[in-house]
């Protein structure tokens, strides 16, 4: 007779290998499913990046100062502490955002998809999460739901909608400034605690699901694969676990180290290459300078330029990922909106 501990080890054994037969292995899925699920990225050509979140009602100065490089790394840039950055919070109230105006800007661009940073390096949440303080019902801002919003939008104007989630956090307890680095390579290249990783993981994980169920996001990407204690296997694991959650999603390569990792699309940033690759992609670029609102940034590329790039991109088998940088209040630039349109009115013709 089987002794009753053994009976239960063997049962939970062959729960376990049932489990593990049932379960989609997503990495390798055929071409067939893969082309079929990335039918509309391909025939979209064209979407709308939009960078926002607490750095935006900053505009690029800091104490006063203008601060080098890009807007939305200005915590990076001026070395802020995590806690005297956090307080910033306490003001961010973008009562002028209009979800409609900008999904129906992007229709009238003639873009397919909008992609918004829910959560940026600064660590702030978009959305009201039930797993950090650190997000938007903390600020006079409570009440309303910018992705939400957005997500309904996108949806009234023919639109798909995307969610950029960064990989890391400058305010999660389990990471900590590289004090050994210089300048934005403080931040940039933050220290992952010893024995936290799998907390953080667990985090990221609750946090996406929450984009995914709340707001029917049709795509995660992510950003900042770049960092030591981010390899291949976590990303491998995170895409797997998106993609159960919802089969259908989009995922771009930075879930993993973006050099090795092609799937589900390639992200060149701020240029892209000059013939067609092996593997599907998308360029993102920034209309000016700056990614976040920049208040000083006014170089503006110009419509021709813009339609240019975007017709080269497309001939060579790419998208283009165009951005808009709000302002603190939820304005987006005249100057970036008038481009848009004419770009739109160059695509009619």
């Amino acid at each position: 007779m089987i002794k009753k501990s053994l009976f239960s080890f063997i049962v939970c054994v062959l729960i376990s290998q049932l489990t593990l037969v049932a379960q989609t292995d997503y990495l390798n899925e055929s071409t067939a499913d893969y082309q079929a699920r990335m039918k509309w990225f391909t025939d979209a050509k064209y979407g709308m990046f939009i960078h926002f979140g607490l750095y935006s009602q900053l505009g690029g100065v800091w104490d006063g100062k203008e601060v080098d490089g890009y807007a939305e790394w200005i915590q990076s840039k001026a070395d802020i502490p995590a806690q005297e950055y956090a307080v910033l919070i306490s003001t961010f109230n973008p009562k002028d955002f209009n979800a409609d105006f900008i999904a129906e800007t992007a229709q009238k661009a003639g873009m397919k998809y909008i992609v918004i940073t829910t959560k940026h390096h600064e660590g702030f949440c978009l959305w009201d999460s039930q797993y950090t303080k650190f997000d938007v019902a903390s600020t006079p801002f409570a009440g309303r739901d910018i992705l939400a919003e957005l997500s309904a939008a996108c949806k009234k104007y023919g639109l798909k909608f995307g969610t950029y989630y960064s990989i890391i956090d400058w305010h999660h307890p389990s990471q900590e400034r590289n004090i050994d680095g210089k300048d934005g390579s403080r931040w940039g290249n933050i220290r992952m605690k010893s024995g936290k990783k799998e907390e953080y993981i667990t985090y990221m994980k609750n946090q996406v699901k929450e984009l995914i169920e709340n707001y029917d996001t049709d795509m995660l990407w992510f950003d900042g694969d770049w960092v030591y204690w981010w390899d291949m296997t976590s990303g491998e694991d995170l895409y797997q676990y998106i993609r159960e959650l919802k089969p259908e999603i989009l995922i771009n390569n930075r879930v993993a180290k973006r050099s090795l990792f092609k799937k589900d699309f390639g992200t060149p940033e701020q240029e892209h290459p000059g013939q067609a690759l092996g593997h599907e992609w998308e360029a993102c670029y920034t209309m000016n300078h700056s990614w976040g609102y920049k208040a000083s940034d006014t170089d503006w590329k110009d419509a021709e330029t813009v339609y240019n790039k975007l017709k080269d991109i497309n001939a060579k088998g790419g998208n283009l990922l165009l951005n808009i940088g709000p302002d603190g209040n939820g304005n987006v630039p005249e100057e970036s909106v008038k481009i848009l349109l004419e770009v739109g009115k160059m695509l009619n013709k």
